[in-house]
């Protein structure tokens, strides 16, 4: 049996930075030179962090902090966790192919743990793997009976 993986901030992949994120670095980056005799005005250390950050200002950084995550953003063998028909699961992306350019990918995920597919409590069925196909969001166009995605990624 697979031992489980730390799953880092349920997202599947390392934490992605917000715009509080970059404040909190453009404060502790003020305070870093404020000690060295270097004042700096709040908006020109932000300007700074989105410079060091590779964008051309700081309204472009916090528009991108905004944007959020994607699952194009995942890689192969990334942590993954979500929700698979009702279960929470957590796992390995083993898989993943864009499908054209419809914004739709298939991925594989393999179970940390076996999940259950069948809602009847005098019979079980485990999967350890699955392949669906996920809109950008995670989520897969398959529905099931109430209405859920059968399978929404964390991300």
């Amino acid at each position: 049996m697979r031992r489980p993986r730390k799953v880092q901030q349920m997202t599947g992949m390392p934490h992605t930075p917000t715009a509080t994120d970059y404040k909190a670095q453009a404060r502790r980056l003020r305070a870093g030179l404020a000690d060295t005799g270097h004042d700096l005005t709040h908006s020109a250390a932000l300007e700074l962090v989105a410079r060091q950050h590779g964008v051309r200002d700081w309204n472009t950084l916090s528009a991108l902090a905004a944007r959020g995550r994607s699952v194009a953003d995942l890689t192969i063998g990334s942590t993954v966790a979500g929700r698979y028909l009702g279960h929470d699961f957590t796992g390995e992306l083993v898989a993943l192919h864009a499908l054209s350019k419809s914004g739709r990918y298939r991925a594989s995920i393999q179970f940390d743990t076996p999940v259950d597919v069948v809602a009847f409590d005098s019979f079980s069925a485990f999967r350890r793997r699955v392949t669906v196909t996920v809109d950008a969001t995670g989520a897969t166009t398959e529905k099931t009976s109430d209405g859920r995605p059968h399978l929404q990624l964390a991300l």
